[in-house]
């Protein structure tokens, strides 16, 4: 069973940056991998996910044109770029593995998750 460790979380001023990493026990070169996020009374939801061999990725409307996905399967380890932050975005950031030689970007088909790291995001 993969384990996912997140770092990289924090607390930024609006309009600022972070990045964040996900770093996986096993090989993921086989597996979707997406970010997700959950902010305090809201339901988890979708931000970004990437094929396994990183020629695809998907974003949810709220962050396009702002956050990047990426990862390096050598180091078994997935980023997420987050330029012009809003409050709006504070919340727990989660990484995930899903399905082996399939994307996906409904959180169910997602199987193995991390612990997740905070994002605050101050006005």
């Amino acid at each position: 069973q993969v384990q996912l460790v997140e770092s990289g979380g924090g607390l930024v001023q609006a309009g600022g940056s972070l990045r964040l990493s996900c770093v996986a026990s096993e090989r993921i070169s086989s597996y979707t991998m997406g970010w997700f996020r959950q902010a305090p009374g809201k339901e988890r939801e979708f931000v970004a996910a990437i094929s396994w061999g990183g020629s695809s990725t998907y974003y949810a409307d709220s962050v396009k044109g702002r956050f990047t996905i990426s990862r390096d399967n050598a180091k078994n380890t997935v980023y997420l770029r987050m330029n012009s932050l809003k409050p709006e975005d504070t919340a727990v950031y989660s990484c995930a593995e899903g399905p082996r030689l399939r994307v996906t970007t409904e959180v169910d088909e997602y199987d193995y998750w991390g612990q997740g790291t905070q994002v605050t995001v101050s006005s």
